[in-house]
């Protein structure tokens, strides 16, 4: 299962790296690897927070997004997505933002494109942020099958029972981080922030109705099993899973804004970005996947907890991030750190149930 899960991230791997020697020589294969090592470790926990919900789709719906899932993911929001975002913000045609991205050294209105992309940060940063703030808050308020900080999970889960609390507080924070980090830039981040949360609530919203309705229909169709031993994870199909699938492209988007901008300070060629970046989210796709199809988030329950706590985290960063220039590193090693201690404690947790039998 591990070699099919992640063959065709392997000879990704190969064929881009030999393609990046052809093309750029020895320092463009360098590059190139670097890339994709940091988008790899970077980016673990957007694969356990994908795993959580790719886990309600059916087999059909979880190839997608391995094949065209990644066909969005690499040429979508790592290569036209920025374009896109630099040729909104910046009020630029078409026809130049391709241009300047062609040629790194080029420059209009005194910018390069690296420098228009970071100067679009604001409006980045606040619509990713929100987004991101919405699923940790909408989890952490949420009933849980299991709490792994108890002493603010349960808490918070009487609180959460509040209607529409999430949202309220996502549009405090917003208010709070346009006034405090959105200096001079206050309308943009707010309508970013307000988009993010509109998103959210749109896509996240749409997939509930019609996993409900499935939902509902499977209940009925099995209530002569009132007998079976716990409850079976509906795997949804059809436009609840069109919609999962929406929320969790989305949701890469969020976590590799800050990424895409960022590989900037290695390479100026966007072709070097994309193929780096691209190598590495094939990865983190397969990861996905394999951790569904190994249970993995079954086995170590507080997996799930601790790419929230990390979501949450970095929803924090990116908006701080709209005046402060925040590392990378930092931000992965905040995740890696919240996945490796909720790991280890479900290790502890399963420990335990073992001696108990």
């Amino acid at each position: 299962m591990f070699l099919r899960t992640f063959g065709w991230s392997f000879a990704t791997t190969i064929a881009g790296l030999i393609a990046a020697g052809l093309i750029w020589g020895a320092e463009g294969f360098g590059v190139v690897l670097i890339l994709a090592i940091l988008e790899i470790s970077l980016s673990f926990d957007n694969a356990v927070v994908n795993a959580t919900v790719l886990k309600r789709m059916n087999p059909f719906w979880q190839k997608i997004f391995l094949t065209v899932g990644v066909l969005i993911a690499v040429f979508g929001m790592r290569l036209l997505f920025p374009l896109l975002v630099v040729g909104l913000t910046a009020h630029i045609s078409p026809s130049t933002v391709i241009d300047l991205a062609l040629h790194s050294d080029q420059t209009y209105n005194g910018l390069t494109y690296a420098q228009h992309l970071e100067a679009a940060n604001p409006a980045i940063a606040a619509f990713g942020g929100i987004f991101l703030l919405m699923i940790f808050l909408d989890f952490i308020l949420g009933e849980k099958d299991f709490n792994w900080l108890r002493w603010i999970e349960r808490p918070l889960e009487k609180i959460g029972q509040l209607e529409a609390l999430s949202s309220v507080i996502a549009l405090i924070t917003l208010a709070l981080a346009s006034r405090f980090f959105g200096a001079g830039h206050e309308e943009t981040v707010l309508l970013a922030g307000l988009l993010g949360l509109a998103t959210y609530l749109a896509v996240n919203g749409l997939s509930g109705v019609f996993e409900s309705t499935l939902e509902e229909d499977e209940e009925e169709a099995e209530a002569a099993t009132a007998g079976a031993k716990g409850r079976s994870v509906v795997q949804v199909a059809g436009k609840a899973a069109f919609f999962l699938f929406l929320y969790l492209e989305v949701l890469d988007a969020s976590f590799s804004f800050d990424g895409v901008v960022g590989a900037f300070a290695i390479s100026q060629d966007i072709f070097q970005i994309t193929l780096g970046l691209g190598i590495g989210a094939m990865y983190i796709r397969s990861l996905t996947v394999f951790l569904v199809r190994k249970g993995t988030l079954d086995d170590y329950v507080y997996l799930e907890h601790g790419a929230h706590y990390a979501i949450g985290a970095l929803a924090v960063i990116l908006l701080v991030s709209i005046e402060y220039k925040i590392p990378e590193i930092v931000t992965g090693l905040i995740g890696v750190a919240f996945i490796g201690a909720a790991l280890a404690s479900s290790m502890v947790r399963n420990k335990r149930a073992e001696a108990l039998e």
